[in-house]
């Protein structure tokens, strides 16, 4: 205690004893325990891994997360990543004087770090990555850094201007200061850190060009300077960065051509230009970057053929050329490169016929669609050879003009897992042999002229996630072994010519959700167990000859356009009463003596008593007895259901807005919750969760229920459903964190979240205006938005995206259900980065999980190896404004056919009708100088190319000057 007692007294006055007078001041205090002791006072520390830091000892050498210096005893590493600490880095450890490495990642740390760290003497590793550190960097921040090796500062909430001060940092190796929000020019002082092997300054907001003086960094072997608003050319002298392995300036607005100096970099393995705007040819000089092994060019402005001199890259793995302008033929001589496994040609304008070689080599997936090439699929397949069959996992063909059959050696694929042949002119009939595809995760034979039946060995696949055969000739029954395909979610055979009823088997694949049956010859009725499919999100039966009662379940709130033109179809959604079905009445023979050969069907002991029991009192009878039996199993159920919320309430503890088991006990129901305001604890705790009337909807990744704090003040829980694919407790809490992290008034804050490994609740602010959806597709006149509501609707829309897109966070699920309207008729955007809670964003669960935004997804969501990007948030929006202003679902079923509300608009605009599309209940009491602009702008936004939408930022800047024209004329 005398220890602690000397280092309060220090603390108040001040002071702390130096490196050199520590024993003058008490010859038993030492320089590093009180420093600790110091830090370890200014943070939470919720696991207790630091139980052992003991200000009694007279060294932390034996302490959790130390190493000393064998020879001085001195604290020489602090290493405490990933330790869930929280707080502020405070004084202490400035006296660490001989501390070499410090590394505080994965916490929580916040506030800002004081510049006097940076120049501890010793100092060689500053890692405080993945933390909430923020606000600016002094100038001079980095003005004593000369020791320093690496500096990583990934991953916080860091702003302004990077320090011209790090010019100082001249022994500096490592130098990562990636996703944060620093902003301004590229500081020119990088390039003249030599020593400098690797560079990171991607994920910020940096503008303007990238000066010259780049091959200053001889030594650099990595560059990210992706995610940032870059623009201008590639400085020429890059080139004399001759050890370069690495070039990532993805995702900026770089534009020109690519410099002939980048010949001179040898060594480059990794070279990603994506989503950029330069333009011109593909140079034929790229071929002599013989080093490359991923080459990244997507989403530019090329034009022109592809060079043949890429068949010089024998070591290229990657290529990726997708979303430019590229023509002609794929050259035969990239049969030369013998390591390649992907391909990605995906939407440029491609012809000829599908190459023989590339079923030759071991590519592993071959992504082509939306081009123009041609020729027969079984010509190309004619070539195939075993180390194919053995390595493809993609192929999509989609959206060309190929012809033929689908060769039955499409079967030897067995290691594939996407396979996409829509949108073509195939004929003939599937294959029997798909069974053989044992790997296969999603099918997509749609809009084609394929006739025959669905094959029934097709349930063999019990891989199969999506099967979507919708558009074709198709007769016949669907298999009864698609019962078998337990992994299938998403189900689409609509518009084909497909007989008899619906199979009960159907109703065995527990994960459906998207189900469209439309436009067949379907008959009978519907299977009674399709009522247990739990996840249903869409089942659409149109345009069939279904008769019969509708399943109960999610039929008792299915939409009634997916029931249309079945007039034998009966049930509420259906508008048609189903006929009642009464018992056969009892009927007693008074005159019946007991005798078995007499008429009487009743037991001898019941006829006995006829003199004593009417009919009318047998019927009061058996009545009484069901409502007997019903309210004893109605208590039974009800003391289990209290039961179980007694022992989840009891199972939890409260403390400054963390939560753990009362007792030593890992029951599932025991967990950790966090409110990040630390406000009081939820006054009904679990019961909201068990009270159905506390629920205000249901989405992909969950249910929302209302319930409220001590305080009185209301919060909205979700209770996910995605328990099974959610990450670790780690990386979900990081997840979590960052979005609480997130604070603008068109966004709904996160406020917290509960963890277990069985049950995870995500704590939001309530608002109180309900969704989008509803005001403008339920209720009536009583949620009629106004003209000018509308327009600030979509403006807080608009905001809401574009400070998301700042912080490069993608929304991934966009539709008017996640729109919330505040008490003030504000915006605000819900259910941001939920996707990110996933283990990875796997094309196959994240279409899963977000097939609920249906005819909101941009179109390159259909393909398996797309890179989701802000772009695809911006076709959301883009839909959600025509949404808004036309008062139409995105996708509504008529009795004939299909409309797509993109497609109806750009329709009516083609014709000069846009304003007819305006929702009629405006009555005309709109601005058409405002409604127009704000119809194509919606309309640019659904561009089908990615590169043709504007930014959020822009969409923002477009929409002030719509609704203000002549402010924006003055500026």
């Amino acid at each position: 205690m005398l220890k602690l007692n000397i280092l309060v007294t220090l603390l108040i006055l001040g002071i702390f004893p130096s490196c050199n007078s520590s024993s003058s001041t008490n010859p038993s205090l030492n320089d590093d325990v009180l420093g600790l002791i110091v830090f370890k006072a200014d943070i939470k520390d919720p696991n207790g891994k630091l139980s052992s830091w003991n200000e009694d000892d007279d060294t932390p050498c034996n302490w959790f997360g130390i190493l000393c210096n064998p020879r001085s005893n001195s604290v020489s590493e602090l290493n405490l990543d990933g330790l869930s600490l929280t707080g502020k880095l405070g004084r202490g450890l400035l006296q660490l004087q001989s501390l070499r490495k410090l590394s505080l990642s994965k916490n929580n740390f916040t506030g800002s770090i004081s510049p006097a760290l940076v120049r501890l003497s010793n100092l060689r590793t500053l890692d405080l990555s993945d933390n909430s550190f923020s606000g600016e960097l002094p100038s001079d921040f980095f003005r004593q850094c000369g020791p320093l090796r690496t500096i990583n500062l990934a991953n916080n909430k860091f702003s302004g201007q990077i320090p011209h001060s790090l010019s100082s940092c001249v022994g500096l190796s490592v130098l990562n200061l990636s996703d944060n929000q620093f902003s301004g020019s590229l500081p020119s002082a990088i390039w003249g850190l030599h020593a400098l092997r690797s560079l990171d300054l991607s994920f910020n907001q940096l503008t303007g060009e990238i000066p010259l003086g780049i091959d200053g960094l001889y030594n650099l072997r990595t560059i990210n300077l992706s995610r940032n608003r870059l623009t201008g050319p590639i400085p020429n002298d890059i080139g004399g960065c001759s050890l370069l392995k690495s070039i990532d300036f993805s995702r900026n607005l770089l534009s020109g051509n690519l410099p002939i100096t980048l010949l001179n970099l040898s060594f480059v393995g990794n070279f990603n230009m994506g989503e950029n705007s330069f333009e011109g040819q593909i140079p034929e000089w790229i071929g002599g970057m013989r080093g490359l092994e991923n080459l990244d060019l997507s989403a530019n402005n090329f034009t022109g053929v592809l060079p043949t001199s890429m068949g010089k890259l024998r070591s290229l793995k990657v290529l990726n050329m997708s979303m430019n302008s590229l023509s002609g033929s794929i050259p035969e001589s990239m049969a030369d490169c013998a390591t390649l496994q992907v391909i990605d040609f995906r939407q440029n304008m491609l012809s000829g016929d599908l190459p023989q070689w590339i079923f030759k080599v071991a590519l592993q997936e071959i992504l082509l669609s939306e081009n123009k090439i041609g020729g027969a699929l079984d010509d190309s397949l004619a070539w195939a050879e075993e180390v194919s069959y053995q390595s493809l996992q993609a192929l999509d063909l989609s959206h060309n003009v190929l012809t033929g059959t689908i060769p039955s050696t499409l079967g030897a694929f067995t290691n594939l897992q996407y396979l996409n042949l829509s949108t073509n002119a195939l004929i003939g009939a599937i294959p029997r042999n798909v069974g053989e595809l044992k790997a296969l995760n999603v099918l997509d034979l749609s809009r084609n002229q394929l006739n025959g039946t669905i094959p029934s060995e097709i349930g063999k696949v019990s891989s199969l996630q999506e099967l979507v055969l919708e558009k074709n000739l198709i007769a016949g029954n669907i298999p009864i072994s698609i019962g078998n395909c337990s992994s299938l979610s998403v189900l689409m055979l609509s518009h084909n010519s497909l007989k008899g009823p619906i199979p009960v088997a159907v109703a065995k694949l527990a994960d459906l959700q998207i189900v469209d049956l439309s436009f067949n010859e379907l008959s009978g009725a519907m299977p009674k167990q399709l009522e247990n499919l739990q996840h249903l999100l869409s089942f659409n039966i149109s345009h069939n000859n279904l008769q019969g009662e509708l399943p109960g379940g999610f039929f008792n709130t299915i939409s009634p356009s997916s029931v249309l033109n079945n007039p034998s179809l009966c049930g509420s959604a259906t508008k048609r009463s189903c006929a009642t079905v009464l018992p056969k009445p009892i009927v007693l023979n008074p005159d019946s003596t007991g005798d078995p050969s007499s008429s009487s069907s009743l037991p001898p002991t019941f006829t006995h008593k006829k003199n004593l029991l009417s009919i009318s009192s047998l019927i009061a009878i058996g009545a009484a007895a069901v409502i007997v039996i019903g309210v004893i199993a109605i208590t039974v159920l009800n003391l289990r259901v209290r039961a179980s919320t007694s022992r989840s309430a009891a199972a939890l503890a409260f403390s400054n807005g963390d939560v753990y088991s009362n007792s030593s006990s890992t029951d599932a129901n025991s967990g950790k919750l966090v409110i990040f305001s630390g406000e009081p604890e939820f006054s009904t705790g679990t019961h909201a969760l068990l009270n159905k009337d506390c629920e205000l909807g249901r989405g992909g990744f969950g249910a929302v229920y209302r319930t409220v704090l001590q305080n009185g003040r209301p919060v909205a829980i979700k209770k996910l459903t995605v328990s099974s694919l959610v990450k670790s407790q780690d990386d979900f809490e990081r997840e979590v964190k960052k979005l609480g992290k997130i604070r603008h008034d068109n966004l709904v804050t996160l406020e917290g979240y509960y963890w277990t490994p069985s049950l995870q609740l995500l704590i939001y602010e309530f608002v109180s205006g309900g969704s989008l959806h509803k005001h403008l597709h339920e209720g009536g006149d009583g949620n009629f938005l106004t003209w000018n509501e509308r327009f600030n609707i979509i403006v807080g829309i608009a905001k809401g995206l574009s400070h998301l897109h700042q912080l490069n966070v993608i929304h991934y699920n966009l539709k008017s259900s996640n729109i919330l309207i505040d008490g003030l008729g504000e915006a605000k955007v819900g259910d941001f980065g939920l996707a990110r809670l996933l283990p990875m964003l796997d094309r196959y669960i994240l279409s899963s999980k977000i097939q609920s935004a249906l005819g909101y997804m941009a179109p390159e969501f259909a393909c398996r190896t797309v890179k989701i990007t802000e772009k695809c948030d911006v076709y959301g929006f883009g839909v959600l404004v025509l949404e808004v202003l036309t008062g139409k679902r995105p996708v509504e079923y008529m009795e004939d056919d299909v409309v797509v509300l993109c497609d109806m608009v750009r329709s009516a605009l083609e014709e000069g009708k846009v304003e007819e599309c305006v929702d009629e209940r405006l009555k005309g009491e709109f601005p058409a100088d405002e409604a127009i602009p704000v119809m194509k702008l919606g309309l640019i936004c659904t561009s089908q190319v990615p590169s043709n939408r504007p930014e959020m930022r822009e969409v923002v800047n477009i929409l002030e000057l719509i609704r203000c024209p002549s402010e924006g004329q003055d500026e």
